[in-house]
């Protein structure tokens, strides 16, 4: 899934990877290295010297551990993509954890994508270059069903409903990627063109101040546009 908008990068893609054991980071490190579209401008051990280093080294993407001394990766990641951080990182959590829990916080904290160690080295590849291009790794529907399970802790009870100045055509394109809708499915299901799809999706973006369309399943909840 790619998103709609993607920025122009000039010159490899600079990776901060940080993970608390030396053997996987170094491992880590020299797959992303061999690529030439890809360079590893950082390394560290804990989450909170990912965070100062990813403020002083100005990295594309942050490739996160979750459980790391001094500070967890999930921390971390809210620190560095969460609301409200005015310059956000985009963030690849990558754990051993296959864990609802885990996918769930990490994309509440401002992650972009989620992968587990055990992913083959092409996989990573591609998860570096997808959520750096602004796209989000996992597809909707999946996001969709884990942060529905989570959306009674998302939402609080007495929340209502916001739009964020969002037209209702806008609002009802929302609802759709929320319920894991692709482009070409939203396009047949309101009898519009892709184009134009695309366009509402930006602009739902803009609005919301939001970088890909998980985030945009998210908000949906925790606004309670959906349910």
């Amino acid at each position: 899934m790619r998103l709609d908008r993607e920025p122009v990068v000039s010159g490899p893609l600079r990776v901060l990877v940080c993970d608390d054991q030396a053997l996987i980071r170094t491992g880590f490190a020299t797959i992303i290295d061999a690529q030439p579209d890809l360079e590893v401008v950082g390394e560290c051990g804990d989450g909170r010297a990912a965070v100062d280093l990813a403020h002083r080294l100005d990295p594309d993407i942050v490739v996160m551990d979750v459980r790391m001394p001094v500070l967890d990766g999930i921390a971390a990641t809210r620190l560095l993509a969460g609301a409200g951080v005015a310059h956000p990182v985009k963030v690849l959590v990558v754990t051993t954890f296959n864990l609802d829990e885990y996918v769930y916080e990490a994309l509440r904290a401002g992650a972009s994508g989620f992968l587990l160690k055990d992913a083959p080295p092409a996989q990573l590849l591609n998860g570096i270059r997808t959520v750096a291009s602004g796209a989000a790794l996992l597809a909707p529907e999946v996001t969709r069903q884990l942060v529905g399970r989570y959306a009674a802790r998302i939402r609080p009870a007495e929340s209502v409903p916001g739009d964020a100045g969002l037209t209702p055509r806008e609002l009802e394109v929302l609802r759709l990627i929320a319920d894991g809708l692709s482009n070409g499915e939203i396009a047949a299901a309101l009898v519009i063109s892709q184009e134009t799809v695309k366009t509402y999706v930006s602009r739902i973006l803009t609005k919301l101040g939001l970088r890909d369309r998980v985030q945009v399943v998210v908000y949906a909840y925790r606004r309670g546009l959906v349910t």
